[in-house]
Order: structure tokens, then C-alpha cells, then sequence
């Protein structure tokens, strides 16, 4: 028969016993201190223990990436033209450019216009 060794057990803490029948059990998880439990004649409360050092870290991590999304967002566009080569004969060509509608801007005709290929009645000269 083989023996395995006990399993470590938590390390007990001891109610420290303060003036007017108040006693304190202070509780940690991991070997961090998360609180202490307050227990008197009247009932026991728990006091939660503030970590400033996690809450900064918190903020701070938070207070980058807020930081990182913003300059992402507002970062300046590119610009217009991208590529200018001269092409045979003299002519440039310009990539990167959005294409131009054919034709001039003109007032966005309903969709009942559309659909029964309407004509403005417009006289041309």
C-alpha cells in the first residue's frame, strides 16, 4: 500500500479579538488579503479590502486602449491621388481616383419616374 503525501491545507487565520468584545478574521485568497470579517455582539459583518494597485492598473489599461481606438478613428485621410505616371503621348494618368459619373449632377428623380421612364418636360434649345 503506497502512502500519498497530505494535501497542503490553507493556513488557518486567527480571530484577532479587539477592545469591547469585537473580534477580526481577516480573509485572503491566493496570499492576497480580499477582506475581513468584523464579527461582534450584535452580528458579523464583512469589509472588503480595496487593491489600488489593480484599480490603476485597470484604469490605465482601459485609459490606452480609449486612447489607441481614438487616434485609430481619427486618424487623417489619405491622400487624393495615389499614383501620377505619364502615359504615351504626354497624357497623365491619375489611380486612385474615384470615377466620375457620365453625367452632370442632377436632381435624384423618384422612383415612379424611374419605373415608367418619365421625361421632364424641359424645352431644349
Amino acid at each position: 500500500m503506497t502512502q500519498s503525501a497530505p494535501s497542503p491545507s490553507p493556513p488557518r487565520q486567527a480571530a484577532v479579538p479587539g477592545p469591547g468584545g469585537v473580534s477580526v478574521v481577516p480573509v485572503t485568497h491566493r496570499g492576497r488579503p480580499v477582506g475581513a470579517f468584523v464579527i461582534t455582539t450584535g452580528g458579523a459583518r464583512f469589509l472588503p479590502v480595496v487593491d489600488t494597485g489593480r484599480l490603476v492598473l485597470a484604469a490605465s489599461v482601459v485609459a490606452v486602449a480609449g486612447a489607441a481606438a481614438v487616434a485609430v478613428t481619427r486618424r487623417p485621410p489619405g491622400p487624393a491621388i495615389r499614383t501620377v505616371s505619364m502615359g504615351p503621348g504626354g497624357w497623365i494618368s491619375l489611380r486612385g481616383l474615384p470615377a466620375r459619373s457620365p453625367r452632370a449632377a442632377s436632381p435624384a428623380r423618384p422612383w415612379w419616374a424611374r419605373l415608367l421612364r418619365a421625361r421632364r418636360l424641359v424645352a431644349e434649345r
